[in-house]
């Protein structure tokens, strides 16, 4: 018998939501990091609209809103023109807009909702080496007084980073390149700037990007070309050169907090699991910060597998369960991937006739609003979903297939007119019924499933019926959808739970 069912290795923002999670479903676990304290960097800055809804599943996003600045227009500039305006707010979502708030705020959200629900991070603790096996995982842990521990669970995640110590301890391939171009960045306050917009400036020196943060801080970032030729140190100097040179014209930057060079590396693990140990985040993958998709796309890889665990450890579900992790999220680390790496040389091309060509290509094809929205629903991370994986049974509706993400929408619910989030199953999975004749049939599925299944009846009116149709819908516990049911097929809801909960 292992000492402890999971092992959590590293407290930034992925390991605190893995920990939040599977504290919140009822699993057993340590949670170890070896910082003493938390950063208190900005590091990452942005929360999309669907990392919000997961957090609203798990019970903090509005401490999240609380804290951060909304913004809901990115803007695009080449040759001292507009050639792109890109709106959130038309998006479906309750959050329409790109949530700025520090790394450092990030995870200290995180540890205080862990800590309500009555977990903890060990900090101090660190996970040194690894021996996996048949039955569990031996892990060594050094505390920073020079004790170590030899414990055994019976699965270890890893939210370790991109140096991972898991990673290296499982000899994986981290495949991918080094980008060939040196960045900068500036924590720094501007004087002159507008602060109601992300901004993107296009030069044929190179990239300039201004983001807000909090109390009238930016971050900008800034190119500075080929990696050998680039300046050794970033230097206040440098980021108003930057400004003056690309931005506007008449920003001042003063009050730096934090000044660094960067080089951006695009890499992954092909299999994001081996037996009982499983990759999330930067252990996983890392790539360009361009769309700002790194850590919202660790903390998915968190509430992904967290409920799966939870299942498996409680004896619902089993290795079938948990082999749908790894496809799963690896197919999304290798869009992202992709993604944040053609925008990046996108927004680094340095010949003339290229830059040209780029930004009237793109001043075109952002003329037409289905362009626009497809870039938006890519940006908030709205689009992600497993259409692929074993998980996804049925037939597309009028607007969702399986394995997208399930949208809230309003409607008269189990008698009520309610918002479809505030009743959605937080614990297990959901069987969604839209229209009348649905509701005692779903009512009495769910009953030979409970507790892991709870029935929501709808309406087939207004959003409802828009997002979703009439028909029988099984939601699961990550808020994606796991089935879709014409009318009436219950027997093949019913063989979808029992599949999956092994009931």
């Amino acid at each position: 018998m292992s000492d402890v069912p999971v092992l959590v290795a590293g407290g930034g923002p992925v390991g605190l939501a893995m920990a939040g999670e599977l504290r919140r479903r009822g699993v057993a676990f340590r949670a170890v990091e070896r910082a003493a304290r938390r950063a208190d960097l900005s590091k990452a800055l942005v929360v999309w609209p669907r990392t919000l809804e997961l957090l609203r599943l798990a019970g903090c996003a509005d401490d999240f809103t609380a804290v951060g600045r909304p913004i809901r227009e990115a803007q695009l500039r080449a040759n001292g023109r507009i050639i792109a305006e890109i709106g959130f707010a038309g998006i479906v979502t309750p959050y329409p807009y790109a949530l700025f708030i520090p790394q450092s705020e990030t995870e200290r959200l995180l540890e205080e909702h862990l800590e309500r629900l009555g977990g903890r991070l060990e900090r101090t603790v660190e996970l040194t080496s690894i021996e996996p096996g048949p039955d569990n995982v031996a892990c060594t842990l050094s505390h920073a007084d020079g004790r170590t521990e030899r414990i055994t669970c019976d699965y270890l995640v890893a939210c370790d980073g991109a140096h991972s110590v898991v990673r290296h301890g499982l000899k994986l391939d981290f495949s991918g390149e080094t980008e060939p171009v040196a960045f900068m960045l500036g924590d720094v306050k501007l004087e002159g700037a507008t602060e109601d917009k992300l901004q993107l400036y296009w030069h044929r020196e190179g990239v300039l990007g201004i983001f807000p943060m909090q109390r009238g801080r930016f971050r900008v970032i800034a190119d500075l070309g080929p990696a050998a030729a680039a300046p050794q140190e970033a230097t206040l100097d440098l980021i108003q050169s930057a400004l003056d040179r690309r931005g506007l014209g008449g920003v001042r930057a003063y009050d730096p907090v934090w000044l660094s060079l960067f080089h951006i590396n695009d890499r992954k693990v092909a299999d994001y699991r081996h037996g009982r140990v499983f990759l999330t985040g930067d252990a996983a993958h890392i790539h360009s910060p361009a769309g700002g998709q790194g850590m919202n796309t660790g903390i998915h890889d968190a509430f992904n597998l967290a409920w799966k665990l939870a299942l498996a450890i409680r004896s619902k579900a089993g290795e079938r369960l948990l082999a749908t992790y790894s496809p799963e999220r690896s197919a999304v680390g290798d869009m992202v991937l992709r993604n944040a790496a053609r925008l990046t040389r996108l927004a680094t091309l340095r010949q003339p006739a290229a830059q040209a060509i780029r930004n009237q290509a793109v001043a075109l094809l952002m003329r037409f609003a289905p362009v626009r929205r497809a870039f938006a629903r890519t940006m908030t991370e709205l689009d992600i979903g497993y259409p692929r994986s074993p998980l996804s049974h049925g037939r597309p509706s009028k607007a969702l297939r399986p394995g997208d993400r399930a949208p809230d929408a309003a409607a008269t619910i189990d008698g009520q007119r309610r918002q479809l989030f505030d009743v959605l199953n937080r614990d297990g999975f959901t069987l969604l019924a839209v229209g009348a004749a649905e509701a005692p049939g779903a009512v009495d599925l769910a009953a030979r499933f409970m507790p892991w299944v709870k029935a929501v009846t709808a309406s087939a009116e207004g959003e409802m019926n828009a997002r979703y149709g009439a028909g029988l819908y099984v939601i699961r516990p990550d808020w994606y959808v796991g089935l879709i049911g014409r009318a009436g097929e219950y027997g093949k809801a019913e063989r979808y739970l029992a599949t999956w909960l092994r009931a």
